[in-house]
């Protein structure tokens, strides 16, 4: 199945978006920002070209949220919907979550997982990062 032409939006329904083309390196952050910006243990995210994560609704607000990029939200719930980052700039990630049909965009990978906190516990196997993969697409570039 393809999955382009998904769509989301934030909790309170402001905020709408969909997806022009399919998802990819969709995985798992345990960053402490990711951690902090969620309110949970880890985010899940997957990315898309940026001009595919089209706006459908409402307006994204923008924060600087690191010196590397800046999260997408919704303003008026709060809902965090994407992160740019700075070493990727052709390409914007969402949290999968968002989606309305979040199972279709399955993660394949965990990052930062030293960040995680340690009571909790992945019960996957999937290929853990301490930090960002090493192949982390232009990250080379941008040092």
């Amino acid at each position: 199945m393809s999955r382009s032409g998904l769509a989301g939006g934030c909790a309170c329904g402001a905020v709408r978006y969909r997806l022009a083309s399919e998802p990819f390196d969709a995985g798992y952050c345990h960053c402490e920002l990711c951690r902090r910006s969620s309110g949970a243990p880890l985010l899940a995210f997957a990315t898309v070209p940026l001009d595919h994560l089209i706006v459908t609704r409402g307006e994204m607000r923008r924060r600087r949220s690191s010196d590397f990029g800046e999260r997408g939200y919704c303003a008026d719930c709060g809902t965090q919907l994407t992160m740019h980052v700075d070493h990727q700039p052709d390409t914007i990630d969402f949290t999968i979550c968002s989606l309305d049909e979040p199972d279709l965009v399955v993660p394949g990978f965990h990052l930062f997982v030293s960040s995680s906190p340690r009571w909790f516990e992945v019960a996957d196997s999937l290929p853990r990062h301490q930090r960002l993969r090493p192949d982390t697409r232009g990250l080379a570039e941008s040092r």
